[in-house]
C-alpha cells in the first residue's frame, strides 16, 4: 500500500456541520434575547406610539423563538428525554406565539404604512400646539392690554379724567364703535348717562329696575345684552341707530366712592354700581372673543378701584381744606384771644396804676388826719374814709387777683408760716363788724393742727377772710362758728363732687376751715351758680348787703391752686348756710441751726416809737399829688424829704457830693426815664456803700414786678396805697436791716 501524505482533518465533515450549527444556534438565541431589550427601551422612552401591546406581543415571539435555539444545543449530542420535553414544548409556544402575531400584523402593517394615519396623528398634534400657542399670545396681549389701559387709568387721579381716559384706551384697544358710562343718579332709582366716546351725552336716564339693568347688575361677568336695550345709545347714522354686538358690564362703586350722594339709595346694604356699555361697528363681522370680554371685565374692576381712589383723594384734599381752614380760623381767634388778653392786661394794669394814685392820697391823707386832735365825730368820719378805701383797695385787688388766675399769671407764694396766726388774724379783722352787729364770731381750732406749715400763707388768709366775712355780712343775728382742723376721712363729703378725697402724706397735710352761720341761708339750687364772677343768690343781695359777687369765685380758684376744694351747703332761706373749703400745705422742714423766719404778726414790736429825724429821703415821682402824700408822711414820721419829678432830676441830684441821701424812694412808672433805668444808672455810677437804699414805689403787684426790681438791685418794694404805719414799719426795717422783708412788702 502506498503511502498517503494528505493532511486528515480535525473534524469529520459531519461535525463540522453541527459545529457550525451549533455556534449560529447560539448566535441566534443571543440575538433573539436583545432584540426585545431594545423593544422594552423603545416602549419605555416612546410617549405617541399607539401600538405598544403589539410590540409586547412580538417581543414575548422574539424571546420564545431565541429560548428555542438556545435549548437546541444541547441536542448536537445525545441527550435526555427531558431535553426533548423541554425543546418540543418551547417549539409548541413558539409557533402559537408567531402564528398569532402574524395574524395581528396582517391588521396593523396597513394603519402603519398608511400615509393618512401618519398626518391626521401630526395635525391633531400641530392643532393642539396652536391652541396652547393662542391662549398664550391671547393672555400676553390681553395682559399688555391690560398693563396699558391701567397706567393711563391710574396716571391721573381726576374721577373725569380716569372716565374719559377709559372710554377713549377701550374704543381704540377694541376699535369699538361707542363706549358708554352710566352713573346712578342721587336717589339711586336710575342711571343717567354721564359719558361718552362719540355720541354727545344727553340727559338719558334708564331705570335699575329694567330686566337688561338687572342682568348685568347680578353677573360679575361682562353680558352681551340686545342692541335695542336703552342703554345703547350711538351716534346717530342715516337717520337711525346703528349698533352692533354689545356688551354691558358693572362697575363696583366701593365704599369710600363718596363723591356721588347715595343719601336715599334704596337698599344700604345693596352696593351701587355704575354700568359701562361697549359697542362693536355695526359695518364688521366682529363677534366678541373670550378674551376681549376678560379684558373688559378686569378694566371694569380697575376702573372701580381708580374711582375710589380719587373719590378718597377727594375727600381727603377737602378734609385738608377745611381743616386748614379750621386752624386758620382757630390762629386767627387765638391771635384775638391773645390780643383781647393782653388789651385787657394793658387796661387793668393802666387803670391799676390810676386807680392806686388817688388812692394813695386818700389812704395817706387819711392816715395823716387820723394822727390830729379830731372830735369825736370828726375820728368817725375818718375812719370810715380809711375802711371806704380799704374796701375798695380789696375790690381791685380782686379784680386783679381774678384776671391773673383766669390767664394764668398768678402764682403761689409758698414759704413758711404760722398757721394758727392766720385764722386769729382773720378773727381780728372780722371782730370789729360783728361787734358793731352783735354777732358773736367764735374759733375752734383742732388740737391736731400744726403750730408751722409751708404754702401761700397770704392767700390762705385772703380764703379765709372772704369766707367768714361773707359770713358775718349775711348774719343778721345769732352766731357765726368757725372750726380749724386736719382732713379726717371721717369727716362729711361735698355730696356734689364725692370724688374729692385728700390722702395726706409724709410731706404734705390738708387743712379743713368749716364756717358756721345762722344768717339767711340759701335755695340749693342756687349753691351752683355762687362760684361764678359776678353771681349772687338774688338782685335784692346786691341791694341790701352790697359787694360784686366775685369773693367766692376768687376763692375757689385760690383753693384749686392750693389743690383743695370748697363747697356750700343750706337747708333753705332762712336756716343758715355752712361753708367749708379744703386745702393742701406742705410740711415744714425740720429746724436747722438757722434761724427761721415766720411771717410775724402786723403789730411789729417797737414800731411806734422808733425817731426817724436826721433821715434824709429823696422821693422821685412824677406825679404831683404822690410827691406831697409821700412827702407828708415822711415829714410825719420826722424825715428830712428832698423832692424830685423826673428820673433825670434824681440822677442829677445824686450826682452832687453835697447831698448824701439815706433813701431813695423811686416810682417805677415814670416817663422819659422810668424807675427800672434810674436804678441801673446808680448801681453803674456808685458802689454799694456810696449810694441809698433803693425802694421802688410801684402800683403794680404782680410777682414779675417785685422780682425785676430786686434783680436790678433794688433792696426793696413798696405797693401803693401806703399808709402812715406801713411807712414806719418799711423805714424800720429798711435802717435795721438794710432790706425789707417780703412780709412787709405785701402788706
Amino acid at each position: 500500500m502506498e503511502a498517503c501524505n494528505c493532511v486528515e482533518p480535525q473534524w469529520p465533515p459531519d461535525d463540522l456541520l453541527m459545529r457550525y450549527q451549533y455556534i449560529s444556534d447560539f448566535f441566534i438565541a443571543l440575538a433573539y434575547f436583545s432584540i426585545p431589550l431594545e423593544l422594552i427601551y423603545f416602549v419605555k422612552k416612546s410617549s405617541i406610539f399607539p401600538y405598544r401591546w403589539v410590540l409586547v406581543q412580538f417581543g414575548a415571539f422574539i424571546v420564545l423563538c431565541g429560548a428555542t435555539h438556545l435549548i437546541s444545543l444541547w441536542t448536537f449530542s445525545s441527550h435526555s428525554r427531558t431535553v426533548a420535553v423541554v425543546l418540543t414544548t418551547a417549539k409548541v409556544l413558539t409557533a402559537v406565539v408567531s402564528c398569532a402575531t402574524a395574524l395581528m400584523l396582517v391588521h396593523i402593517i396597513p394603519d402603519l404604512l398608511s400615509v393618512k394615519t401618519r398626518e391626521l396623528f401630526l395635525k391633531k398634534k400641530a392643532a393642539e400646539l396652536d391652541r396652547e400657542m393662542g391662549l398664550i399670545r391671547t393672555q400676553e396681549e390681553t395682559g399688555r392690554h391690560v398693563r396699558m389701559l391701567t397706567h393711563e387709568i391710574r396716571s391721573t387721579l381726576d374721577r373725569h379724567t380716569i372716565l374719559n381716559t377709559t372710554l377713549i384706551e377701550l374704543g381704540k384697544t377694541l376699535s369699538l364703535e361707542e363706549c358708554t358710562l352710566w352713573m346712578p343718579t342721587a336717589d339711586g332709582q336710575e342711571l343717567e348717562l354721564k359719558n361718552a366716546l362719540r355720541a354727545d351725552p344727553l340727559h338719558v336716564t334708564v331705570s335699575i329696575h329694567h330686566p337688561t339693568i338687572k342682568q348685568v347688575f347680578s353677573s360679575p361677568r361682562a353680558v352681551i345684552i340686545s342692541p335695542n336695550s336703552p342703554v345703547c345709545v350711538t351716534r346717530i347714522r342715516l337717520g337711525k341707530y346703528m349698533t352692533g354686538d354689545v356688551v354691558a358690564v358693572r362697575v363696583p362703586l366701593l365704599d369710600q366712592f363718596t363723591n356721588f350722594h347715595f343719601s336715599d339709595w334704596p337698599d344700604r346694604k345693596t352696593r351701587p354700581y355704575a354700568l359701562m356699555v361697549l359697542m362693536l361697528p355695526a359695518d364688521s363681522a366682529r363677534r366678541w372673543h373670550v378674551h376681549e370680554l376678560e379684558l373688559v371685565e378686569v378694566v371694569a374692576d380697575q376702573v372701580a378701584v381708580a374711582l375710589s381712589h380719587a373719590s378718597i383723594l377727594e375727600e381727603s384734599t377737602r378734609a385738608r381744606d377745611l381743616l386748614m381752614e379750621q386752624n386758620v380760623a382757630l390762629e386767627h381767634a387765638r391771635q384775638e384771644a391773645e390780643t383781647a388778653i393782653r388789651a385787657r392786661n394793658d387796661f387793668l394794669a393802666v387803670m391799676n396804676h390810676e386807680m392806686r394814685t388817688p388812692m394813695h392820697a386818700i389812704i395817706a391823707l387819711s392816715s395823716l388826719l387820723q394822727e390830729t386832735e379830731l372830735s369825736p365825730e370828726q375820728r368817725s368820719m375818718v375812719e370810715t374814709v380809711l375802711k371806704s378805701s380799704n374796701l375798695l383797695a380789696t375790690l381791685i385787688n380782686d379784680v386783679l387777683d381774678l384776671s391773673r388766675l383766669e390767664d394764668g399769671s398768678l402764682e403761689l407764694d409758698i414759704r413758711q408760716f404760722n398757721l394758727p396766726d392766720v385764722f386769729k388774724e382773720v378773727l381780728n379783722l372780722v371782730k370789729p363788724i360783728a361787734s358793731v352787729k352783735r354777732l358773736q364770731v367764735n374759733l375752734t381750732m383742732g388740737p391736731d393742727v400744726p403750730d408751722t406749715a409751708v404754702g401761700d400763707d397770704k392767700r390762705l388768709l385772703q380764703t379765709a377772710l372772704n369766707v367768714v366775712g361773707n359770713a358775718v355780712k349775711f348774719t343778721k343775728e345769732g352766731i357765726v362758728n368757725v372750726f380749724v382742723g386736719l382732713e379726717r376721712p371721717e369727716y362729711p363729703r361735698d355730696p356734689r363732687q364725692p370724688d374729692f378725697r385728700p390722702t395726706p402724706g409724709d410731706q404734705h397735710f390738708y387743712v379743713r376751715v368749716q364756717v358756721r352761720d345762722t344768717g339767711l341761708g340759701l335755695n340749693p339750687q342756687d349753691i351752683p351758680m355762687l362760684f361764678n364772677k359776678f353771681v349772687q343768690a338774688d338782685s335784692t343781695t346786691t341791694r341790701n348787703y352790697g359787694g360784686t359777687g366775685l369773693g367766692l369765685a376768687i376763692c375757689k380758684r385760690f383753693v384749686n391752686l392750693m389743690d383743695g376744694h370748697i363747697w356750700i351747703e343750706s337747708e333753705g332761706v332762712g336756716k343758715g348756710s355752712i361753708v367749708t373749703f379744703v386745702v393742701k400745705l406742705n410740711v415744714p422742714e425740720p429746724p436747722s441751726h438757722h434761724s427761721i423766719q415766720i411771717a410775724p404778726s402786723s403789730q411789729s414790736s417797737g414800731s411806734g416809737c422808733r425817731d426817724f429825724s436826721g433821715v434824709r429821703v429823696l422821693v422821685t415821682d412824677d406825679n404831683g399829688v404822690n410827691r406831697m402824700v409821700t412827702r407828708g408822711l415822711l415829714i410825719r414820721l420826722g424825715c428830712e424829704v428832698t423832692l424830685a419829678s423826673s428820673g433825670r432830676e434824681c440822677l442829677q441830684m445824686l450826682s452832687q457830693r453835697s447831698q448824701a441821701f439815706t433813701v431813695l424812694l423811686l416810682d417805677v412808672c415814670m416817663p422819659d426815664m422810668d424807675g427800672y433805668e434810674v436804678a441801673i444808672q446808680i448801681n453803674q455810677r456808685l458802689g454799694r456803700r456810696e449810694r441809698p437804699l433803693l425802694v421802688a414805689l410801684t402800683a403794680n403787684t404782680d410777682r414779675q414786678t417785685h422780682e425785676k426790681c430786686l434783680r436790678l438791685g433794688m433792696d426793696g418794694v413798696i405797693t401803693k396805697p401806703i399808709s402812715l404805719e406801713k411807712m414806719r414799719m418799711v423805714l424800720t426795717e429798711l435802717l435795721e436791716r438794710g432790706s425789707i422783708s417780703e412780709v412787709t412788702q405785701r402788706l
